[in-house]
């Protein structure tokens, strides 16, 4: 049974009561506490700071060199807030009302109040660290719009956003680290969870430098790993970023939420060609002043500069006139997908639409753009070869982001007690599509304002023994990882764990990415099992284990991705209908937009391990609408 442990009180009263009635430490006793956070992108290093700056002993582990590599850095186009500077209309119940529709109503509405809330003092915050948002010529920050709204809450720091929010959580990182409050391990990854008696208690990790297999121990764990895109092979994240973290705790006992609600993002450059390692993407914020459109004639090859204005479909525009081109992700993400699949995508392959800037050129000039987005056209001249100001982008939809994961309780508990999630590696917030801009707003809510408070309660309540890392249950724990690791090296086959990558990721992308159809599914957990299959009898590790060994690390990713395409597909199979990036063929109106059935599936579902050789077990929370109740989404 799952307890969101939601308080009760009116909507806009939940968090402040939650806050008042939590029991607290006394910062003279937070010291006697050890903190292990797993992850040191915005989640991760927004709580490490937060606690140790209220006290606490952490340890943040991370796999690169340093937490400035974490994928949070790369996010380029914004943080949203209610600040409503723009004076046109924005308020937190706006902002809270935008993003459950947004969600396709398949969030909790007490946590979505809460982001909304706690929005404005993340702005606050991150002005007072020193945080360089764009400001207009009096002084005020500056915002843009993003799909899904029709208001401009978008504080940005041009095309880096998520590289400066993420520098102003390391200052705080490395000011703890001189502090001695936080110890930090890079090039560590957490291979399993520790339990002792029921409660999360520390990690097991390899350094991967080394090859060695440690132990360490806490009072409490958390993680803030981010999500799993990169099971598709080709996403916009960062090759490193892996959802081996959660699925390690999954395999121990905690629920795994709505797995197959994965985003796809609209606008990236598209596939060129078999060397590919990942995706590039391109900021949502540019459809603020770019227009998308594919040419009206079937086969028309011609340049886009020799193609009229009556000769252009500006598609987003014409089907949803009121959004236009900053409709949400996952109905810009299909209506791309359809125009092309109806044959009038642009490019050799066919499988791209234009992204225009023509009109803003000519009536603003080059330099307005620059100012706002300079960096993004230089990076797609770069890797393109094009100049975006002559020629329009070419874009594709990518997957990009997971709304899926961990599933966390109203406290960010994860079902294990002591093991919180944050960030993109919980379920919480975004239902079945999140809305742009949201992503960084939570992972620094969830490490900045609300771990802090919820974690205190947890201690305070836990009644923990002191335990060792040479405990007998880390001594187990380490020897299972051992053995595991050793399992890998010894199947000494013929094929290298990226072969085996791809091949999956291929599968996924054609069965569970953008459309989803019983057919398909079915068919891919037949194929997914011959992967798996031929993975654990035909993989490929050229060295040893004690030793720095990438392929290793790879492989041991890849067995998680392939077990958890597997439960994806079982989430999308159970859930028969079309709710935001969960898009089921079957399930949709005569318009082709998804068609819930909140009937039967107005629900969180979870899901419970229950070994290798049986099928896990689906168990749903009930979402109860009060104040948004749930219509057809229509944004035209």
């Amino acid at each position: 049974m799952l307890k969101n442990n939601i308080p009760s009180g009116k909507l806009e009263d939940k968090w402040k009561n939650q806050v008042f009635e939590s029991s607290l430490i006394n910062p003279a006793n937070r010291k006697k506490f050890s903190i292990i956070i797993v992850g040191s992108g915005l989640a991760g290093a927004s709580a490490a700071s937060a606690l140790a700056e209220a006290g606490y002993q952490v340890k943040l582990f991370c796999l690169q060199d340093s937490p400035r590599r974490a994928h949070s850095i790369a996010a380029q186009g914004g943080i949203n807030s209610a600040k409503n500077y723009k004076n046109d209309g924005d308020s937190i119940y706006r902002f809270f009302y935008d993003t459950v529709k947004g969600g396709d109503y398949r969030a909790r509405e007490a946590g979505v109040y809460r982001l909304a809330e706690l929005s404005l003092n993340v702005i606050d915050h991150c002005v007072g660290i020193g945080v360089p948002f764009a400001r207009e010529y009096g002084g005020y920050l500056d915002n843009r719009s993003f799909g899904g709204t029709q208001v401009e809450r978008t504080f940005y720091a041009k095309g880096q956003t998520g590289q400066q929010l993420l520098l102003g959580a390391y200052q705080g990182v490395m000011r703890q680290i001189n502090e001695k409050n936080i110890i930090m391990h890079t090039r560590k990854e957490m291979l399993d969870l520790v339990i002792i008696d029921g409660k999360a208690r520390g990690i097991i990790v390899r350094d991967l430098l080394s090859g060695e297999i440690e132990s360490h121990c806490s009072d409490a764990v958390i993680l803030g790993t981010g999500g799993y895109a990169n099971l598709f092979y080709l996403s916009t994240n960062a090759k490193p970023s892996n959802g081996t973290a959660i699925w390690r705790a999954y395999k121990k006992g905690a629920a795994f939420a709505n797995p197959c609600f994965t985003q796809i993002h609209p606008t990236c450059i598209p596939i060129s060609g078999d060397h590919q390692s990942k995706l590039t993407l391109m900021s949502e914020s540019l459809r603020n002043d770019g227009r998308i459109w594919v040419p009206k004639n079937l086969n028309d090859k011609r340049v886009p500069a020799e193609i009229n204005e009556i000769d252009r479909d500006y598609f987003l525009e014409r089907n949803y006139p009121n959004f236009g081109n900053l409709v949400p992700r996952d109905v810009a993400a299909r209506s791309i997908k359809r125009i092309c699949d109806d044959g009038f995508g642009v490019g050799s392959s066919g499988l791209s639409v234009y992204l225009d800037f023509k009109d803003k050129v000519s009536s603003l000039g080059k330099a307005y753009l620059e100012e706002k987005y300079g960096n993004l056209f230089q990076m797609y001249e770069k890797i393109v070869g094009d100049d975006p100001f002559k020629s329009p982008m070419r874009i594709y939809p990518a997957v990009h982001y997971t709304m899926g994961g961990l599933w966390v309780d109203y406290n960010l508990m994860s079902s294990i007690p002591g093991l919180f999630v944050l960030g993109e590696a919980n379920f919480s917030e975004h239902g079945a599509n999140r809305l742009g801009a949201n992503a960084l707003l939570q992972g620094l809510v969830d490490g900045y304002f609300i771990i802090p408070i919820t974690l205190g309660n947890y201690l305070a309540h836990s009644n923990l023994k002191p335990v060792e890392n040479n405990n007998s249950d880390f001594q187990e724990a380490k020897n299972i990882v051992n053995k595991s690791t050793q399992n890998l090296i010894n199947i000494n086959g013929s094929k290298l764990a990226d072969d085996f990558h791809e091949k999956l990721g291929k599968l996924m992308w054609d069965s569970c990415a953008m459309a989803r159809s019983k057919e398909k599914l079915e068919f891919s957990l037949k194929e997914i099992k011959k992967i798996k299959d031929e993975f654990w009898n035909d993989l490929k590790l050229p060295q040893a284990a004690n030793t720095m060994n990438q392929e290793l690390e790879k492989a041991a990713r890849v067995g998680d991705y392939i077990e958890l395409a597997e439960l994806m597909c079982f989430d999308a199979l159970a859930r028969e209908e079309s709710c935001g990036s969960h898009f089921r063929e079957e399930y949709q109106t005569e318009n082709g937009d998804p068609k819930r059935n909140d009937k039967n599936f107005s629900h969180i579902a979870a899901w419970k391990y229950n070994g290798n050789k049986k099928s896990p077990e689906r168990i749903i929370e009930e979402l109860v609408f009060e104040y948004c109740r749930p219509t057809q989404r229509d944004y035209r």
